[in-house]
């Protein structure tokens, strides 16, 4: 597997001395479809977070977002990966650290995104096709949110 990550995790002793919590390849690391691989780095259940405790709240199992609190997943898209339409219920941060990918959205909008870009995400259908001949890797942050309401209905999340 091409795809490589080391995890730093910080948090405080008995005496409160800042010190590292975990210091290694995450566990969470696999596929997510066909081409896709991804890696929750860690998770909350609530904003503010807690800040306390000793759990690998990267191994929480969570789907595209965490009702009430927050989701860091780095995905890989390799050339060629299974597309899937989808909404969250979210707002999303995304960083593309490398390669180059295009974001399709519903109306036929597709956007070419490259590394270094960053993406606000705010509870849109969307998909991503990577076309190059490289893997893209990107980092998401997905905060709850609460979707938007349009002719009386509100919109749902698709995944």
């Amino acid at each position: 597997m091409a795809f490589k990550l080391r995890r730093v995790v910080t948090g405080h002793d008995r005496n409160g001395k800042a010190v590292v919590t975990f210091d290694s390849v995450p566990e969470s690391i696999g596929p997510m479809r066909p081409g896709v691989t991804g890696c929750v780095a860690w998770t909350t259940d609530r904003v503010p977070a807690d800040l306390g405790g000793d759990e690998d709240m990267g191994l929480r199992p969570v789907s595209t977002a965490h009702a009430g609190g927050t989701v860091f997943r780095i995905v890989e898209y390799r050339p060629g990966a299974a597309p899937r339409n989808h909404r969250t219920a979210s707002i999303d941060y995304g960083v593309v650290i490398s390669g180059e990918i295009d974001m399709e959205l519903d109306d036929n909008v597709t956007v070419h995104l490259r590394a270094g870009d960053v993406l606000v995400q705010r509870g849109t259908i969307h998909n991503w096709i990577n076309r190059g001949n490289v893997p893209c890797i990107i980092a998401f942050v997905l905060i709850d949110a609460t979707p938007p309401a349009f002719g009386g209905k509100q919109l749902v999340p698709t995944g």
